[in-house]
């Protein structure tokens, strides 16, 4: 019968070894994926920064998923080199062409005084609910506890909102703040699905923080129920990582295009109208502003209110969750935002199109330094509307 100590010599016999010296040259060089095969409650208590974490027992049925280069160079620990060499060993029969496993493990590595990190970590509760999430390789663990530690002011609890801030909120964003100084009435139940009948005559940010309480949690709902202004915007923003744009004027739209240029905070822009919804996203200084897209407002009989042209309310449900989704990019650092790009909804054709939207050299918002910005109110420049169509 093979005994337990040739089947180790048998796999070390196949693969490369280092020590922790060895490793960590390895380590510091661009592009080294560090992999952690050890327990999870080992892993809690520290690991090397930035390792990727695999337990042994599900190596096989989940690396493929999370290295998709098989060239990669690949150091792979566990605490002693024992598990770690078995591991190397099965990520050779796998195709990964490239693997060296540490001798010596996390013991020896800490214990020589080398640089280590206790990794963020989920409560049991946490990694049942957002399990779909920690699936994904673009989010995993640290992905969903960069969620919970964001924060997200959502600019109104109404079409667009409602369907935002019930995936924000399912998504584990840890702060949800939500500003409107209005009262649920009958006529928004159509569309603003975080609101029901009962809740006829309340305020809206009331209603809104049952449901999303309800909901998950995991979330704190700061409520403001002010009208936004020149006199409060910038104290209302400071302190968010996005700013959810639902509002339905122009003139709120360029204030808050300028306060989040003051504040170097991104904005992910949505407006509807009858059945149809842009989407955009305004990275400050990066991409153009509201402003570069929108120069001058339409004059108002280009611009009725959806009491006089009407909105499906289905079509709040697109866009809002895809302004939840370019948020959510902008919070993990992935894929591409719609900055620079309008993207428009037909719900009559079925169809997305997307325009480029370049950045305006003369723009009186974002060419100029943020510290010379004014921050004004803009109801005597254009005049406010319900709902804003689409330009």
């Amino acid at each position: 019968m093979t005994s337990f100590r040739d089947l180790l010599r048998d796999a070390k016999s196949r693969i490369e070894e280092t020590d922790t010296a060895g490793a960590a040259s390895e380590i510091s060089r661009p592009g080294t994926v560090v992999l952690d095969v050890r327990e999870p409650d080992e892993y809690e208590q520290g690991a090397l920064p930035g390792a990727l974490h695999i337990p042994r027992g599900f190596l096989e049925s989940t690396v493929e998923g999370k290295l998709a280069d098989k060239d990669a160079r690949i150091v792979v620990y566990c605490a002693g080199g024992v598990r770690s060499a078995f591991a190397a060993d099965t990520l050779r029969s796998l195709g990964y062409t490239n693997v060296v496993s540490m001798d010596g493990g996390f013991n020896k590595w800490k214990d020589e005084g080398r640089n280590w990190s206790t990794p963020v970590s989920l409560t049991a509760e946490q990694r049942n609910r957002y399990q779909r999430h920690l699936l994904l390789p673009e989010v995993g663990v640290e992905g969903q506890a960069k969620l919970l530690a964001s924060k997200v002011l959502l600019l109104g609890a109404g079409g667009l909102g409602s369907p935002a801030a019930l995936y924000l909120a399912a998504s584990g964003v840890g702060t949800l703040g939500i500003i409107d100084m209005d009262v649920v009435d009958e006529s928004n139940l159509q569309r603003q699905i975080l609101h029901n009948v009962d809740r006829i005559g309340e305020r809206k940010v009331d209603s809104a923080k049952k449901t999303l309480t309800l909901l998950n949690p995991d979330v704190n709902v700061v409520t403001y129920d002010v009208r936004l202004g020149a006199d409060n915007v910038l104290d209302i923003f400071s302190g968010y990582d996005v700013i959810v744009d639902g509002t339905d004027n122009f003139p709120t739209r360029y204030l808050v295009n300028d306060a989040s240029l003051k504040l170097d905070i991104p904005v992910v822009h949505g407006s509807i109208f009858r059945f149809e919804g842009q989407a955009s996203v305004y990275l400050p200084h990066q991409g153009p502003c509201y402003r570069c897209q929108v120069p001058e407002p339409p004059p108002a009989e280009l611009a009725p209110s959806c009491s006089e042209a009407g909105v499906l309310g289905v079509l709040c449900g697109i866009i809002g969750s895809i302004q939840a989704m370019e948020a959510i990019k902008l919070l993990l650092g992935i894929g591409e935002s719609l900055s620079g790009r309008l993207l428009a909804y037909d719900a009559l054709e079925e169809t997305f199109r997307t325009f480029k939207v370049n950045r305006d050299p003369e723009c009186p918002a974002c060419s100029i330094p943020k510290e010379q910005l004014v921050i004004a109110e803009y109801d005597g420049l254009c005049m406010p509307h319900p709902i804003a169509a689409p330009v």
